[in-house]
């Protein structure tokens, strides 16, 4: 019994010792696979950290290139700019060159307002006000020693036209791209009221009509202005043709004369104009024998008897375009000149307004001969000198710079209107 309860024992022992092992051997791989799994979560985590610094450093590489890029636009946008801006003021200052060597002084004292009524000295101050500055003070200094001087001697120039009636007329004139119908390109006629002035030399005043300067565009579209002969004005003014029947002698061969015109406009209910004209020769009125409400009567000049390309009924044509030394008419397109004057012309001045009713400005004008300044008066749309002396362009100092350009008929025409010195004050 004793050795049979030592076997068991025994093997009850042997048992627990492969017990014992299994479980030490489970315990082993436990700690085995404990270990593998740590081992792959620190691999995992060491992966994600690996990532994620691969995650950072390429945002600050973009971050760098994107500051890198910005940094270069800007240079890039600087330099532009300076590339800009320096062509802008080499610009400024070439076209302040220009100014300065295109524009004429004034030979009146003027104030700011109405010096800087001169597009070009309006232009100027715009790019440079201090050299506006420099320039209208000097303006105004040399026109108070012009003042001062009284009875100077210098010369100015005007421009002679032979016509088209004697036998050696050269049929000269001077055509511009001035359209009364539309003096601002866009419609606005000057049948809404006007002003015009000028001083003229006849060289002759028999055998025919004398136009020193106008067009006619169509049959009822006049803008012209002359004489019928020594004894005769001659102004047309949309369907009106005006002459005065009261005066003998009114013009003499070689003896300068200023011309003033106003016109009230139509009475279209679209203008609302009087259509009241008045001419005034050396600073008095002409009037003829019972005209209508006084002076030269009324003219009509309604907008159905415009040509123009924008805003008229009827289109532009080539008789549209007002000539010096003669008209344009619209009896031959082709060859629009005719009615040409062997004159001297000086001085003429256009207004989109009626400025006189009283005389006043006429008288203003007159006494201030051709030394007076139309530059810087309200409602000035064209101005033309007629003093340049030389070459073939006649220059427009008005806000449209319609220049005028010296030629000739071109079927029969044999030269071009020629330049002449006069004594400053002439017509006085």
């Amino acid at each position: 019994m004793l050795k049979y309860m030592k076997h068991r024992q025994k093997l009850l022992e042997r048992k627990w010792e492969e017990e014992e092992k299994r479980i030490a051997e489970e315990a082993e791989e436990e700690a085995a696979r404990v270990a593998r799994m740590e081992a792959e979560a620190r691999h995992r985590e060491f992966l994600i950290e690996q990532r994620e610094d691969a995650r950072l450093r390429r945002k600050r590489i973009q971050r760098k290139e994107k500051l890198a890029e910005e940094q270069w636009d800007k240079q890039h946008d600087a330099l532009l700019a300076q590339i800009k801006a320096r062509f802008k003021e080499d610009s400024r200052l070439e076209e302040i060159r220009v100014i300065i060597h295109s524009r004429e002084p004034s030979l009146v004292e003027l104030d700011w307002e109405a010096w800087l009524s001169d597009p070009l000295n309006q232009r100027l101050a715009e790019l440079d006000f201090e050299h506006a500055m420099e320039m209208f003070k000097r303006d105004n200094l040399l026109a108070m020693r012009r003042r001062g001087r009284g009875g100077m001697k210098k010369q100015l120039n005007v421009l002679t036209f032979t016509g088209d009636t004697a036998a050696d007329a050269r049929e000269d004139y001077v055509s511009t791209t001035f359209n009364p119908d539309s003096y601002d390109g866009a419609g606005t006629g000057l049948n809404r009221g006007f002003t015009i002035s000028y001083w003229v030399k006849p060289l002759e005043l028999t055998g025919d009509v004398f136009i020193a300067f106008g067009k006619r565009s169509q049959d009822k579209g006049r803008f012209e202005f002359g004489v019928k002969n020594r004894n005769k004005i001659k102004v047309g003014i949309g369907s009106a043709d005006k002459d005065n029947n009261d005066e003998t002698s009114l013009f003499e061969v070689g003896t300068w004369y200023n011309f003033v015109v106003t016109y009230g406009g139509d009475d279209h209910a679209t203008i609302g104009g009087d259509r009241q004209v008045r001419v005034y020769l050396n600073g008095t009125e002409i009037v003829k024998s019972g005209a209508s409400g006084g002076g030269m009567g009324t003219a009509n000049w309604t907008p159905g008897w415009q040509n123009c390309d924008d805003g008229c009924d009827d289109p532009a044509n080539a008789a549209s375009y007002i000539y010096f030394g003669g008209r344009s008419a619209f009896q031959d397109l082709d060859n629009p000149y005719n009615q040409g004057w062997a004159c001297s012309l000086s001085e003429v001045a256009i207004y989109n307004v009626e400025k006189d009713e009283d005389g006043t400005f006429a008288n203003e004008v007159y006494s201030g001969g051709t030394n007076y300044d139309h530059r810087g008066n309200s409602g000035l749309v064209g101005y033309w000198k007629f003093n340049e002396g030389s070459g073939t362009t006649v220059k427009d100092y008005g806000p449209y710079e319609k220049h005028g350009t010296l030629t000739s008929d071109p079927e029969n025409g044999s030269g071009i209107p020629t330049w002449e010195t006069a004594p400053m004050g002439y017509g006085k």
